[in-house]
């Protein structure tokens, strides 16, 4: 690894991204008075209000993560996302495991897989980062998960550990990864303005779907996986998202019609990533990951639309763009 180029200093950063992140916790401010102002007015069990209050909370969140992601460079980011990972893994755990031999397949995941695919990043190891988890982790599993013995619904609990796996270790390492690219005609000090794209436009996109599902109404896209969701407010956030990430592109390396098509696919992944966690959720009958953990929402209920955007948008910008 280039020491060099190893931490990213916050006093080298431009400008503008103190101006980005004064105005982003500027809104937040005002959405959350106006959040609180609309609970105690119409009540604390109003559930559009709660579910726009909890909305307000995921985009603190995820712009909390941002700006430490800012001040602690990139092996700080790193690790913070390792953190993450590692409360989603765990999360997910609480879901799947259900029998005592499959304590061996959870210690890989946490203990091996984990940090081995974190140190990759670190080490801008792009081929053993890519293909880790899909290729070695995804036949690991399923060796420790037979020599328990146990035969029983076999293909369906190592199916399980290798899902948690990809969700929650290989498709969230791609966050910090961003920070470790080489650009052309990008200066990779600025590239924490790829992860504020990134979240950004597809967090926007979830608030923004919620809020057009609200004014417009209509029916709903997918009632048995995500009552809240209509056809009128996917239609709208998407293309709403879309339209910001065409004016996010002055801080990123694309044009204004790239930012918009990639804007629109993570969007779009982003999307997809909620109905497929939500699928999951339903399947074993939780409202929201934070249930399993006794807490009010969970890391994988801040973070599912990511999961599915951050690989998607780390290939296209690797390809399209890499120096």
């Amino acid at each position: 690894m280039n020491n060099s180029h190893a931490v990213l200093d916050a006093a080298s950063q431009p400008p503008q991204i103190a101006t980005i992140f004064s105005a982003v916790f500027a809104v937040l401010l005002l959405a959350s008075v106006i959040g609180q102002l609309l609970k105690r007015r119409h009540g604390a069990n109003n559930e559009t209000i709660s579910n726009l209050n909890s909305r307000i909370y995921a985009w603190w969140l995820m712009s909390l993560v941002l700006l430490f992601a800012f001040w602690l460079g990139r092996i700080g980011t790193t690790i913070l996302f390792f953190l993450i990972s590692f409360a989603a893994l765990r999360e997910f755990m609480s879901l799947v495991y259900n029998r005592r031999s499959d304590y061996n397949s959870m210690v890989m995941c946490f203990y091996v897989l984990l940090p081995v695919q974190y140190y990759f990043v670190l080490d801008q190891w792009y081929g053993m980062f890519s293909i880790f988890i899909p290729v070695y982790g995804f036949l690991v599993l399923p060796i420790i998960a037979s020599m328990s013995g146990d035969t029983s619904a076999f293909l369906e609990r190592t199916a399980k550990t290798q899902w948690m796996a990809m969700v929650c270790i290989f498709c969230l390492s791609h966050v910090p990864a961003l920070l470790f690219l080489n650009l052309d005609g990008f200066d990779n000090a600025n590239n924490i303005l790829l992860l504020i794209f990134m979240i950004g436009v597809v967090q926007a996109s979830d608030v923004l779907q919620y809020v057009w599902g609200k004014l417009v109404g209509g029916p709903k896209i997918m009632p048995s996986l995500s009552p809240s969701k209509t056809v009128s407010g996917t239609v709208g956030g998407i293309a709403s998202a879309t339209g910001l990430a065409a004016l996010m592109a002055p801080i990123t390396p694309f044009s204004t019609g790239e930012a918009a098509i990639i804007g629109l696919i993570i969007c779009l992944m982003g999307f997809f990533g909620g109905l497929v966690m939500s699928a999951i959720k339903r399947d074993y009958g939780v409202k929201d990951w934070g249930q399993m953990i006794q807490g009010h929402g969970g890391m994988l209920d801040r973070v599912d639309s990511i999961c599915f955007a951050a690989p998607v948008f780390f290939h296209i910008v690797r390809y399209f763009w890499h120096g």
